[in-house]
């Protein structure tokens, strides 16, 4: 599959059958784009992403497929094939959408598992949906797998797929990764089906978390709710597993750090046209001696509103100055739909607006502030023009995007200020450590950041890189489907 995507038409293409693929990943979302062409039919284009990147030579290798919604309500039904890799679309109807995935999946789990920054809703009519397209997906797999095929399912819209997959096709390995934070056991208890996700996760060979405190968080949680043994002790310390030990089988239980094709962004970055294209944004920002740079969904986890306090608060103290120094806030839209989302947004907006009001003169706003979809390149060419980067989430399971600005600073210049409170902090420890709580501790942060010299800088960036480049995501998806294969045996 190269890198500009390939197109395919709905319907089977070529001998693949049913039951004929030996590695197959689920996921909420298909990785395509749907297109509509001049004659009006509809095509789908391979929609690039990390996990797909890594796990290409695999997909490639034993037949790949891929399981998920492809984007839109009640889309197609038949298997897509784009090259080497089977799409099996699961359909899903606007009710669905808006029950499992914006109810259930974003407006129960993810503030659940972000330390409830926003109550969590429980409602039990989004739970039976989510219990029913967790189904739909197991279902789909089952078709898609072959005989003692691999199954690697994804995130936290699935959970109760490993267990319903496992009843139908015992034969299979099934592995399951979680790609935002699992949350201390005294929220995780607030979930009235707590023991049902609990065991939906047990119905894995290997479940994988960010970080070893969500490991241990599980484990004690499968001890405590089903009466299962476990293994104690430093769970991810030096690659060590936890265990789940079940009537007919145990569950390896482990942290792998994801991470990002950093090798590809480094060598974007080096290209002359983004070079070109970060001098003209410079340019555009009036070339200002600082720009302080904030990329992110538009999620109240993100910690937008922390930074934007802080940057303020500088401003009027005097230690940020407006004349030489701008902040761009580079924010997708995200869950438009959802009701904590819209207050987010007005809120953001207000606190742009009045900075701006306060601090920027006809023609020179202090802060540049976009609400849209950035492309690849423009957004590479932004992390080579920045001077620092802001991440400042409240609550993150990683963080790829202070990753993805290490990878794109060959040049050893640029500073990263990064919230303690981020899977990625555990491993960029030369960044400048935040609470984001701590308004004068962010803002303490961004100052020593903007007054960096050139010598503390490269010596930082350098370690940085040096972590970013060695572990990246081809390396995270090799050592969570070893393990699994370990496992298996």
């Amino acid at each position: 599959m190269p890198g500009s995507g390939g197109r395919a038409t709905a319907g089977p293409q070529g001998p693949r059958e049913l039951h004929d693929s030996d590695f197959v990943v689920v996921a909420n979302r298909l990785p395509t784009d749907i297109e509509v062409l001049p004659d009006g039919t509809t095509a789908y284009k391979r929609s690039p992403g990390g996990l797909v990147t890594a796990l290409e030579p695999l997909l490639r290798k034993r037949r790949g497929a891929w399981v998920g919604w492809p984007g839109s309500p009640d889309g197609p039904a038949e298997p897509i094939d784009i090259e080497d890799l089977r799409l099996h679309p699961v359909a899903l109807s606007a009710t669905d959408i808006a029950d499992y995935y914006e109810g259930f999946s974003n407006a129960t789990l993810w503030p659940l598992y972000h330390d409830v920054i926003v109550k969590p809703i429980y409602h039990r009519q989004w739970w039976e949906r989510y219990v029913d397209v967790n189904r739909r997906f197991a279902e789909a797999t089952s078709e898609a797998a072959g005989p003692g095929a691999t199954v690697w399912v994804q995130d936290y819209q699935l959970q109760l797929v490993p267990k319903m997959l496992r009843s139908l096709r015992p034969d299979l390995t099934i592995g399951f990764f979680l790609h935002i934070p699992f949350p201390p056991v005294e929220l995780f208890m607030q979930l009235p089906w707590r023991r049902e996700i609990v065991d939906g996760l047990l119905g894995a060979d290997l479940v994988g978390f960010h970080l070893p405190g969500g490991a241990q968080n599980f484990l004690f949680l499968s001890r405590n709710l089903t009466g299962a043994a476990t293994s104690r002790g430093a769970v991810g310390v030096r690659g060590r597993f936890g265990e789940v030990s079940l009537a007919d089988r145990t569950v390896r239980v482990g942290a792998f750090p994801i991470s990002i094709d950093s090798g590809d962004l480094d060598h974007k970055a080096r290209e002359r046209g983004i070079r070109r294209r970060a001098k003209e944004i410079r340019a555009e920002l009036g070339h200002p001696r600082k720009i302080l740079l904030g990329v992110d969904r538009l999620d109240y986890t993100k910690g937008i509103d922390v930074r934007l306090k802080a940057f303020n608060e500088l401003l009027a103290e005097g230690r940020a100055k407006r004349d030489d120094t701008v902040l761009v806030q580079l924010a997708t839209p995200s869950r438009e739909r959802v009701e904590s989302y819209q207050i987010l947004r007005e809120d953001i907006e207000r606190q742009v607006g009045h900075i701006n009001g306060e601090y920027s003169e006809v023609g020179h706003p202090v802060v540049h502030y976009l609400h849209r979809p950035v492309p690849r390149d423009e957004l590479i060419a932004f992390f080579a023009a920045s001077d620092v980067m802001l991440v400042t989430p409240l609550r993150d399971g990683m963080n790829l995007v202070a990753k993805e600005y290490v990878a794109c600073r060959s040049d050893l210049g640029g500073a990263l200020v990064l919230s303690e409170f981020t899977g990625a902090a555990a491993e960029l420890k030369q960044a400048y450590l935040v609470n984001p709580h701590d308004l004068e501790g962010v803002k303490d942060a961004i100052e020593a950041a903007i007054n960096q010299t050139s010598e503390e800088g490269r010596r930082r960036m350098r370690a940085l890189r040096r972590q970013v480049l060695t572990h990246d995501v081809d390396r995270w998806a090799r050592s969570f489907l070893d393990s699994l294969a370990e496992t298996a045996e």
